[in-house]
């Protein structure tokens, strides 16, 4: 049996900001799926106005994928993950266990395939930016939604992720915040209208 696709079911269960208390609840997979579709964004900017040479399904695939882990090592809390030296170094060591476990659940034939997939950031690295700065979006994204909620726990973080994303310094990045940023924080009624 291959339990791949039955394991990646499961990122529907997985919650995201479990140290924060949240208005909406926020799992793995509609997280890598907004994910996706931001890189896309992204790599098709960079592609059509800054000359690069991306292929934006490509960084939709790989943002689709870059949580993936997570269905075997959960979803740590950024400020456990990174408290120190030795915490960040076991975690990738668990995660580099985890990603075998994980390929190895795909059949013999496929398996360097999904390889590439899991491990783009080694394999096809000019993608780790856009996934990257893609996935700081959607954790941006996810803290302006809970403060337009009501729920200032967000409010640190926000202003730290859009520092972070600011210190990116990826054109196509700054075009999709100047051009997008914006729209998150409007009700229903006002998307749309000029």
């Amino acid at each position: 049996m291959a339990d791949f696709f039955a394991l990646i079911n499961r990122m529907k269960y997985i919650n995201r900001w479990g140290l924060m208390r949240n208005t909406v609840p926020d799992d793995l997979q509609e997280h890598c799926f907004q994910a996706a579709a931001v890189a896309h964004a992204i790599a098709l900017i960079d592609r059509k106005l800054f000359g690069g040479s991306l292929v934006p399904e490509k960084a939709a695939l790989y943002a689709l994928y870059h949580d993936a882990l997570e269905t075997i090592t959960g979803d740590m809390p950024t400020p456990v993950k990174y408290y120190n030296e030795s915490i960040r170094d076991s975690y990738k060591e668990f995660e580099a266990v985890a990603r075998e476990r994980l390929i190895g659940m795909v059949p013999e034939e496929l398996r360097d395939d999904y390889r590439a997939i899991i491990n783009f950031e080694e394999e096809d690295k000019a993608y780790a930016p856009v996934v990257k700065a893609a996935d700081k979006i959607t954790a941006y994204i996810k803290c302006v939604e809970e403060e337009h909620s009501g729920n200032a726990d967000f409010r640190s973080a926000r202003k730290s992720l859009r520092n972070t994303i600011g210190g990116m310094k990826i054109p196509a990045v700054d075009y999709f915040m100047e051009h997008f940023e914006g729209s998150f924080g409007k009700t229903l009624d006002e998307l749309g209208k000029d």
